[in-house]
């Protein structure tokens, strides 16, 4: 063996320990957790509601930073370009781990391989509502006035390609109406408007519109759950409506870059599977119409890989494009 492949296997061996001490420390310093929305969206809700939570475990600060913009693919962009050392890692969604990517071609990452999966934390049921000065006042009456005025109405979303957009664009395609999207940087700026009536409909998740509607100040019409909602209980979910497709809830894990250290991936998964079994947690993700998940991080992958499929076929069969 020369003296120069001995020190190349030296130099290895060094820098492999010094790795392996760091993911042993992990983590020494603040996480940064990534939310590819705006503030006030259940993506935020979520986000901030477990990492207030999860920092007491490991024992140094969780920073939740807000990067929203196109349906969430530029804050998902920042994580998947991230280091791998469990210091950058964000909230994946439907919209950004499915929706998006397979409605944009320019997304610069591919769902399937540039994350790492870590854990779902939770579900939550999607939500069509109108403004309260809506001529129709329930679901029946609603599909008939957009159905007798093609483009008359218009509907916002988090942003195009984003879950909200592609439910409706589904929701549109099945019940063969017209309804214009006007798309925003996030669900808080689209609650924003629909709730002032500068847009009159929205397909929104339900922990973040359930405040308003409750407040009387949005109708809903009907929900994308399995069952009613005991907070909902007179809204139909869209399966009683005969339009089972669009009857999917979306999902709010936590994930990072790829290649993300096995060790860092469970100390991670271990501190929100341990906050998600606290039980003032579990009520207040569950007071926001969420419903709690916490799986492993195969099956979490397992699940985004299956709904980017769903949604790669939706764009194809509906022949989709970005405005």
């Amino acid at each position: 063996m020369t003296l120069k492949s001995t020190t190349r296997i030296f130099l290895a061996a060094a820098l492999a320990s010094v790795s392996l001490a760091a993911v042993a420390d992990y983590p020494d310093k603040p996480v940064r957790v990534i939310v590819p929305f705006a503030p006030g969206g259940t993506t935020d809700i979520i986000a901030r509601v477990v990492a207030d939570q999860i920092q007491v475990s490991l024992g140094q600060p969780m920073i939740v930073e807000n990067r929203g913009g196109a349906g969430g693919m530029l804050g998902a962009t920042e994580i998947a370009r991230s280091q791998a050392d469990g210091y950058t890692v964000g909230i994946a969604t439907v919209s950004t781990t499915a929706a998006v990517p397979s409605l944009n071609p320019k997304t610069p990452y591919d769902p399937t391989v540039d994350f790492t999966s870590i854990i779902n934390i939770a579900a939550t049921p999607n939500v069509l509502a109108v403004h309260p000065s809506f001529p129709a006042k329930d679901f029946k009456a609603f599909l008939q006035l957009v159905k007798a005025n093609p483009g008359k109405y218009s509907f916002a979303s988090s942003g195009a390609g984003g879950i909200g957009h592609l439910q409706m664009e589904l929701f549109k395609s099945i019940t063969n109406t017209f309804i214009t999207h006007i798309p925003y940087r996030g669900a808080g700026p689209a609650l924003t408007d629909t709730i002032a009536g500068q847009v009159p409909i929205i397909f929104d998740n339900l922990p973040s519109a359930l405040p308003f509607i409750k407040d009387n100040r949005l109708l809903a019409l009907a929900v994308a759950a399995p069952n009613r909602l005991p907070m909902l209980p007179n809204v139909p979910t869209f399966k009683e409506l005969g339009l089972e497709p669009v009857n999917r809830m979306a999902y709010y894990g936590l994930h990072g870059p790829k290649n993300l250290p096995r060790p860092v991936v469970a100390k991670l998964h271990a501190s929100v599977k341990k906050t998600l079994e606290n039980p003032a947690t579990r009520k207040r993700i569950e007071e926001t119409g969420s419903i709690v998940i916490g799986n492993t991080p195969e099956q979490f992958a397992a699940e985004t890989k299956a709904e980017y499929a769903v949604y790669k076929r939706v764009v194809e069969q509906q022949k989709l494009k970005l405005d």
